[in-house]
């Protein structure tokens, strides 16, 4: 899959790279920002099994 990318990118190596970092931080942004949030009441963080004694 990143080889694909990579060869789809325009430009020589150092385009390439930036273009990468790029599509890199607005991966993580969406993720952060949208994803995570949206599905963080779905994910059992807080069922804890464990009793206090």
């Amino acid at each position: 899959m990143y080889g694909w990318i990579w060869r789809h990118l325009p430009g020589n190596v150092w385009v390439k790279a930036l273009l990468s970092l790029v599509l890199t931080l607005t991966v993580v942004y969406v993720l952060f920002q949208y994803v995570f949030p949206w599905a963080e009441p779905l994910l059992p963080f807080n069922d804890v099994t464990v009793n206090d004694q």
